[in-house]
């Protein structure tokens, strides 16, 4: 059995990490750098960066924070937010990630997954999804709605048939964030997160609404994710990520103990 994996999110807007409720009201946090090298030393599995202003305001990727980051920790990081071309995507790994996340230049442009997994290898290759619950409907069978451009603009798009076709043009993982959960800290969003990680045969990281360590068992048990992203619980002190991988594994759930 492969463990499960617990992964910090940080959200990042002009340099400094953010943290926000359902896409709004963010303040700033900290420092990411620093940020990461805490979680890295507490025994996190990997970390994601998300700039969330980055394809709203068309700015370029945060490559100096990239920099920053791979000097100070040994452990997987990816990196999303401003990724729109292959070269986007180069830079980004050459800075020292693992792993690119596209979201909103995907929906914009699939080919980006093809050109991507072919010139870097699928598993360099995120697929992240915000993703809004709406009445279902023809052009919406699963009522889960994509959503792009830092949650600020729906895309009429299935996010189920999204997920399937993103594996297809050979997306080797899916982040897969509901904006109804984000930081809320009432628990992710199950149905969700169970109808993706069912219907695609790559890794699915659930996102959003993780506020105690059941709500992340829930999550890996109930709803087969394969990893989970925490922010809130972890930013704020709430909880450590030593306090949650012994929570999981005296569940049975399979998490990497020793580093």
């Amino acid at each position: 059995m492969l463990s499960k994996r617990i992964i910090p999110c940080l959200d990042v807007r002009d340099g400094k990490t953010t943290k926000g409720i359902k896409f709004q009201n963010n303040i700033d946090i900290g420092d990411p750098v620093e940020m990461a090298r805490i979680y890295y030393e507490a025994g996190a599995d990997e970390i994601v960066f998300y700039d969330i202003t980055a394809s709203s305001d068309r700015r370029d990727i945060m490559l100096e924070v990239v920099r920053g980051v791979a000097r100070e920790i040994l452990i997987p990081f990816s990196v999303g937010g401003g990724i729109r071309t292959l070269a986007d995507m180069r830079a980004v790994l050459l800075a020292g990630a693992e792993k690119v996340s596209v979201n909103s230049a995907a929906v914009k442009n699939p080919q980006i997954i093809r050109d991507g997994a072919r010139a870097f290898g699928s598993q360099c290759v995120v697929l992240g999804m915000d993703v809004k619950q709406v009445p279902p409907s023809d052009q919406i069978p699963s009522g889960y709605e994509i959503v792009i451009n830092g949650g600020r603009t729906p895309m009429g798009l299935d996010a189920l048939r999204w997920a399937q076709e993103a594996v297809d043009l050979g997306a080797g993982e899916i982040c897969l964030n509901s904006i109804d959960a984000d930081g809320t800290q009432t628990g992710y969003e199950l149905t969700l997160t169970r109808m993706i990680s069912e219907a695609v045969p790559i890794p699915v990281i659930a996102s959003g609404g993780a506020g105690t360590p059941d709500h992340i068992y829930d999550v890996l048990s109930r709803a087969s994710a394969d990893a989970a992203l925490i922010a809130s619980m972890v930013h704020y002190g709430t909880y450590t990520i030593a306090e949650i991988k012994r929570y999981l594994d005296s569940r049975g759930i399979k998490v990497r103990l020793v580093w």
